[in-house]
Order: C-alpha cells, then structure tokens, then sequence
C-alpha cells in the first residue's frame, strides 16, 4: 500500500470487478482511452483472479480514496526496465464524481514518488491524446514535459487524434 495526501494505492482483488467493469462501459470515462472490448463482468472478474502478483515490469494499483476507502481509479507503471531505469505510466479516474477533486493530480505524484524512490526509475513516459486537456494539465501540473508529439495516433469517434509523448525525469516532480 503507497499512500498519498488523498489517495492510498492499493492491490487489485477481485472484488473490485463490478468498478472495473463499470466504468470500462462508460464512454465518458473511456473517451481518451485505448480502444476497450466488451467484456462481462464474470471476465473482468477472472481476469482479475488470474492476474500475476505485481512486478518490477508491471505495477498496477487501484486508486482508494483515503477519506471513505471508495475506489476510484487506477493507476499503472508498466514495460519498466532495469537497465534503463524507464516506466510508461497510465492513468484513469473512472468515478466522474470525483473527476476534479485532486485524486488524479495526488494518485500520479504518489505513483511517480514511488516510481523514483522505490524502483530507483530514472524516466516515466505516458501518452496522452492532444484534446484530453483536463489529463494534460494534471500532467504538466506535476512535471511532465512534452518531449514529441505523434501525427493521427489515436482514433475515435472516426477521427484520427495527435498525441503527445511526455516525460518526467528523476527531480522532476512536482
């Protein structure tokens, strides 16, 4: 368990299928997302059952609000790699009544400082869609950097969308 000032980051159960589940179904929670198959919820479930212990690789934590425990979103460093020191993070608040109370800004900063403090990462890198702007500014807020941008890299809604590459260096947290 990684805490933060509002979050705590904790490991996934099973338990937490029915959120998961939810709010991978809810377009507005998905809108800037990776394209998401249908799945039941009985798979999510399983998936979840199934899935590895968490790794140096593949770190993945629901997000708790500390104030009542709620779940709330999710927040992943993978494709983490000893030998250059680098992580991709994700992201997501997939409870829209606690979109714009803090809990992304925190769960990032926390997920970063453990990223930098106890997996000793040198670089996290994240994507984010150009029009995503409320996950831009959390972002920059923190200490990302734009490093690049990615020509009609994400498609929705049938339209192809820019993304920014960004990046924070260790001591750059903000």
């Amino acid at each position: 368990m990684v805490l933060g000032e509002l979050v705590r980051l904790r490991a996934l159960a099973p338990s937490d299928a029915e959120s998961l589940w939810r709010w991978n179904n809810d377009p507005d929670v998905v809108r800037w997302m990776d394209a998401y198959y249908d799945q039941h919820l009985e798979s999510v479930r399983k998936r979840l059952e199934a899935r590895e212990p968490n790794s140096y690789a593949d770190t993945l934590y629901g997000i708790e609000a500390r104030d009542d425990g709620a779940l709330v979103g999710l927040v992943r460093l993978r494709d983490a790699r000893p030998e250059s020191g680098c992580a991709e993070l994700d992201l997501y608040i997939g409870e829209k009544d606690r979109w714009g109370h803090g809990y992304a800004t925190d769960a990032l900063r926390t997920m970063c400082r453990y990223g930098f403090d106890s997996m000793r990462l040198h670089k996290i890198s994240l994507a984010v869609v150009t029009e995503n702007h409320a996950a831009h500014h959390v972002y920059r807020k923190a200490g990302f950097v734009e490093e690049g941008r990615l020509r009609q890299s994400f498609h929705r809604d049938g339209r192809w969308y820019d993304q920014f590459t960004m990046g924070m260096l260790e001591g750059e947290l903000r």
